[in-house]
């Protein structure tokens, strides 16, 4: 039970966490800065902690793949803060972050490494 409770968590934040990232990429407005941002970094922490949890849980340890992944969580979640810094390049940034996105499902549906 605990397993899928953190499944369940993992899923719900990392596809939250995208939908606040293309949020913040596609109306950057200074008003909605700080819920975006605490939102972003409250999932990240979120996600984080429940992948953690499944990989301590099903004894996989630290293998290739999962630092792919966790390279990729990082560049997601520094995107949203990057969406309001920077809004002239917001098409790059949603480049990166579907990109981001592409290879963590593809590292974790393969495990390649």
């Amino acid at each position: 039970m605990a397993y899928q409770l953190f499944q369940i968590i993992h899923l719900f934040s990392v596809i939250t966490l995208a939908g606040v990232t293309f949020a913040a990429l596609a109306a950057p407005r200074p008003e909605g800065r700080r819920f975006s941002l605490m939102c972003s970094g409250i999932l990240a922490l979120l996600a984080f902690v429940s992948g953690f949890g499944m990989s301590g849980l099903a004894h996989i340890g630290f293998p290739a793949w999962l630092i792919v992944k966790l390279a990729c969580w990082l560049g997601l979640a520094a995107v949203t803060g990057l969406a309001y810094r920077r809004p002239g390049q917001v098409k790059s940034l949603t480049a990166i972050a579907a990109l981001a996105i592409f290879i963590a499902v593809g590292m974790v549906v393969l495990k390649p490494f």
